[in-house]
């Protein structure tokens, strides 16, 4: 299976990048093949400028400025995130990435008014994240991503498949212990993806 792993920390020596790493090396190592989309080292720009909006209904245009990610997401079969998260939401170069490239006619289209999902192709999804917050504060907020994810992806993608959602709250307060067993608890997920 072809798996877009979406990963986006700025900081290469991280928590965040060892799982993004060890995503990666256990997909392979299950046979996968893999395109690593690392949103700060490609420098993926968020911002949904002026033009995007104009042209944002108008496919296939709206997807001329994005066109390599736009085509990466219509190769995928599977669709991992690796990421923080940062005041109970994504990080904006993640947000502007689902902003710019999951557009009508690449990941939906309305007829009649209504969205119909251009993403049936994702046949699995799984989210790695790390959460400053407990897992108590996280869901006293709502808990935005995990939704997102569990809920809004998984609804575009299909809504019938489950969704692996991997989660290391309290960073804050981790330790050498709680970070290697999540790291462990990744790569046995990865590995059976």
């Amino acid at each position: 299976m072809n798996v877009l792993v979406l990963h986006s920390h700025p900081v290469e020596e991280s928590y965040g990048k060892a799982l993004y790493k060890q995503t990666l090396d256990s997909l392979e190592k299950a046979g996968h093949a893999v395109d690593a989309c690392d949103l700060y080292a490609e420098k993926f720009d968020p911002v949904l400028s002026r033009r995007d909006r104009l042209s944002y209904h108008d496919y296939p245009a709206n997807s001329d400025l994005v066109k390599p990610y736009v085509e990466r997401l219509k190769r995928a079969e599977g669709l991992v995130l690796v990421t923080p998260i940062w005041n109970f939401g994504f990080p904006a170069i993640l947000k502007g990435y689902f902003d710019r490239v999951w557009l009508p006619g690449v990941s939906f289209d309305l007829v009649d008014g209504k969205v119909e999902s251009r993403l049936r192709h994702i046949r699995k999804l799984a989210a790695v994240l790390t959460y400053g917050a407990t897992p108590f504060r996280a869901f006293a907020a709502g808990n935005p991503p995990k939704k997102i994810v569990k809920r809004v992806l998984r609804a575009q993608i299909n809504p019938l498949r489950p969704v692996t959602f991997l989660a290391h709250y309290d960073m804050n307060n981790c330790t050498a212990e709680t970070r290697a067993k999540f790291l462990e608890k990744v790569k046995t997920a990865m590995e059976r993806f």
